[in-house]
């Protein structure tokens, strides 16, 4: 009976007393920050003993020991950190709490016994070593953390090598040679660690603008090839560091080189190639191409890499200033293709860019009709290839001016494929077909749905051609402006490009002050750019930018206008400047993220000086 009355009263106490205990403590913590917060360390002092005294919390001993150092009570610091390390005597970071004391006080030599110490003491323990170091690393003592993660690893035996930790330590250092060092070798020792060996370089060498850093890496690699030819991983890496260079020419070397060693039937080399065509690389895509193909007809990638050589050869000359002679050498290699792989589902795409390039730049549009009904009718054609042809023999039928042929195959495709891509796609089309023929309304119920699309490419295009019809028959109550620039816009569509332009200029003069003026200008670059124009497509922009800077099309004409000096008119600093101009003044629009990544690309080229103020901004956003 008597137990039970002393455990009944050990519980009252602690229901009645507890909450008070609890209370107290943090009514204390709350002082003692505050008084920590404004400087006090004398007052702050006197709660972080009792505080600490109480909990031995972590936390209270670090504050209670910046007050001591604070208020340079270093017998006290030095107490304080004793009793740590007798209590503790696993945790070895905190000799390098008494090592900094020591050399605040000016006591040097008891400053390095304490560092030394530490390290003498270490065990096989891997976190106990990774504590000790990150011990020194507080204080900034790099050199003894180096020796912490050496030790560490001979006392482990090959673990676990600390490899990435010793590589930030000499990172930090500024040490490059010995980062990089340290990340081969860990490759050395695991080649799964390749994708984050290629984060933490990419991060690494992020601000490294000379160059220098990036030689210097792959000299190494070059030397790891060259001494260790059985790891493939030293090569992959060269391959990638080539790539991040836009090297495509030494990545497709290397890459040769690995796929004859390690027998890879050329499926590297493929995946370069497809890169190459992204980054518009196309001399070293049609060697990457022939290499596969010079494999042999039994080779896996032959037929593939047969087709995409053409297709490369298609976009080479296409986005050239090509001549007829180079569109018919293009059919040539087209058809002997066909002739050679013939016509399967297997091949559709191929014939597929016959019938584009036949229709659309050689205007041999009989026989592309011809051939895009033969690919309908293949048998095991996949449905999306099926309609895909379809849309392309839509647009075919529209570019002759049948219209309403035209528009029953985008009917029949949307229907099929009312909630995928190209069911979008040719409902698009279908509502520029309605806009075509003056019934605004209809094409703008279409288009409305069309905004919240899937494809971020239809839903932009979609609501740009919404927002013009609203914007050109709201004002009054004739459609007739409207209806001139709708004729304008498919006689450039069939190629009709003289009377196209004759329409906008008469649209032009019929009405000088109407709000379609800045969409005739958008609508004449387009053209002039078809018929690379280039100069006169520039001059089309920068009014647009001059005279209608408020207006939709305004980001559209600056990122144009980017583009065509950085690829068309070859003035990358003028380039740079607009794409700079998209970033700061059209922060919503949907170039903003191209217009970053290319501005960088050209900062970083051309080294453009900049104030303090927009490096800040620019990193901001």
């Amino acid at each position: 009976m008597n137990n039970f009355f002393k455990i009944l009263l050990i519980i009252l106490i602690g229901v009645f007393f507890a909450p008070k205990l609890i209370a107290q403590k943090n009514t204390n913590s709350k002082l003692a920050a505050q008084y920590y917060g404004n400087k006090e360390y004398d007052k702050a002092i006197i709660y972080y003993q009792k505080l600490f005294d109480k909990t031995k919390s972590p936390a209270y001993y670090v504050r209670l020991l910046n007050c001591f150092i604070e208020l340079e009570e270093f017998r006290n610091g030095e107490k304080l950190v004793k009793r740590q390390i007798k209590r503790n005597t696993y945790q070895l970071d905190f000799y390098t709490d008494l090592g900094n004391l020591y050399e605040i006080s000016n006591q040097n030599s008891k400053s390095k016994q304490a560092y030394d110490k530490a390290l003498k003491l270490l065990t096989p323990n891997n976190q106990q070593i990774m504590e000790l170091a990150n011990g020194y690393l507080k204080y900034k003592k790099t050199n003894y953390a180096i020796l912490t993660y050496q030790k560490g690893r001979k006392l482990l035996k090959g673990t676990y090598p600390f490899n990435f930790e010793l590589a930030q330590v000499y990172n930090t250092q500024g040490n490059t040679e010995a980062m990089i060092g340290e990340y081969l070798d860990l490759l050395d020792y695991q080649e799964s660690y390749i994708q984050s060996v290629q984060n933490a370089l990419q991060t690494a060498l992020t601000n490294d603008e000379d160059g220098d850093d990036k030689t210097l890496l792959k000299s190494l690699l070059i030397r790891r090839v060259q001494k260790n030819a059985n790891k493939k991983v030293f090569a992959e890496m060269l391959i990638w560091v080539y790539i991040q260079e836009k090297n495509f020419g030494g990545a497709f070397i290397q890459a040769k080189a690995l796929d004859k060693r390690e027998k890879e039937q050329g499926k590297r080399v493929m995946a370069l190639a497809s890169l190459c065509v992204e980054n518009k690389d196309y001399q070293t895509a049609l060697k990457c191409y022939k290499y596969v193909i010079e494999k042999g007809v039994d080779n896996y990638y032959y037929i593939s890499s047969k087709m995409e050589l053409v297709n490369v050869y298609n976009q080479k000359i296409i986005n050239s200033n090509y001549t007829q002679e180079d569109l018919l050498g293009l059919e040539k290699t087209y058809k002997s293709t066909i002739d050679e792989l013939g016509k399967t589902s297997a091949t559709a795409s191929l014939l597929n860019g016959l019938a584009h390039l036949q229709a659309f730049y050689l205007h041999n549009t009989d026989n592309a009709i011809t051939l895009l009904n033969e690919i309908i009718i293949i048998p095991r054609l996949k449905p999306h290839d099926k309609a895909k042809n379809k849309i392309e023999l839509a647009d075919v039928l529209l570019f002759t001016n049948q219209i309403w042929d035209a528009s029953l195959l985008y009917s029949q495709v949307e229907k099929a494929y009312k909630y995928d891509r190209f069911g979008e796609k040719a409902k698009f089309k279908n509502a520029r077909i309605s806009f075509y023929t003056g019934d605004f309304s209809w094409a703008k119920t279409q288009l409305d749905v069309l905004k919240a699309s899937t494809s971020k490419l239809i839903a932009n295009d979609a609501m740009q051609l919404s927002i013009l019809i609203t914007d050109n028959i709201g004002i009054d109550t004739t459609e007739a402006p409207l209806l001139l620039f709708a004729q304008a816009d498919l006689l450039a569509f069939q190629n009709k490009n003289e009377e196209a332009m004759w329409m906008l200029d008469t649209l032009k003069l019929g009405y000088p002050n109407h709000t379609i003026a800045d969409d005739i200008l958008y609508k004449r670059y387009q053209i002039n750019y078809k018929q690379k124009k280039f100069e006169a497509a520039a001059e089309n922009l920068t009014e647009i930018i001059k005279d209608y800077s408020y207006d939709i099309l305004a980001d559209d004409a600056i990122y144009n206008l980017a583009l065509l000096y950085d690829n068309q008119l070859d003035d990358k600093q003028k380039a740079a400047e607009y794409y700079k101009q998209i970033m700061f003044d059209y922060q919503s629009s949907i170039y903003v993220v191209d217009a970053r990544k290319r501005y960088r690309e050209l900062r970083d080229k051309l080294k453009i000086l900049q104030t303090e103020g927009d490096v800040l901004e620019f990193e901001t956003n």
